[in-house]
């Protein structure tokens, strides 16, 4: 699957389209759709179902400087507004945060980060590390580490420094419920 077929495929889903229109009304650096809003409208084309089918949120992961909680949750309520009337929970997350509240909350520590995509890039599973975003009438897509994995219906561990392998089964496990036909490569 080449990277054309991949976001054509992904916007078939009318709430990830919307995400993305609306997403640089966001007004937020180095923002991107990222991860189930992104390959789970794929993998539901690939087996057939509705292009909406089991996906949990959309997750959308930007780089601000401003670590403080007031600063994110500015964004998340003007998240909450630009979003609200598509019916779709949307989660904003700043990435330069991340490393504040991880260890709390997965006992393990988190090096900091110094843009979104490092976030991609320490994604539990392969097929999730993909985030995307408008670039005037066209996309960016960030994917280093391909498509295939989507295309091929594959959750492979992505083992970067915070990998955890229970983590990473329930997440497999949980997506199994949903997408059978997936194939789940030992962690």
């Amino acid at each position: 699957m080449n990277q054309d077929m991949f976001i054509a495929t992904a916007l078939e889903n009318p709430a990830t389209r919307a995400v993305l229109e609306r997403l640089p009304a966001l007004e937020c650096s180095d923002a991107w759709l990222v991860a189930g809003a992104i390959f789970q409208p794929v993998w539901n084309v690939l087996t057939h179902r509705a292009v909406d089918y089991g996906i949990k949120d959309y997750d959308i992961s930007y780089f601000d400087n401003d670590t403080s909680w007031e600063a994110e949750d500015r964004i998340i309520k003007r998240a909450a507004k630009l979003f609200g009337d598509l019916g779709v929970p949307v989660e904003v997350r700043n990435q330069a945060r991340v490393h504040i509240w991880y260890e709390q909350k997965f006992n393990a520590p988190y090096p900091p980060l110094t843009r979104a995509n490092e976030g991609i890039d320490r994604y539990l599973t392969v097929c999730s590390m993909v985030g995307v975003r408008c670039a005037g009438r066209d996309y960016e897509i960030y994917a280093p580490k391909g498509f295939d994995d989507v295309e091929n219906l594959v959750v492979r561990p992505n083992r970067a420094p915070n990998f955890r392998p229970d983590r990473y089964r329930e997440k497999a496990e949980r997506w199994r419920g949903r997408w059978p036909e997936i194939t789940i490569v030992a962690a």
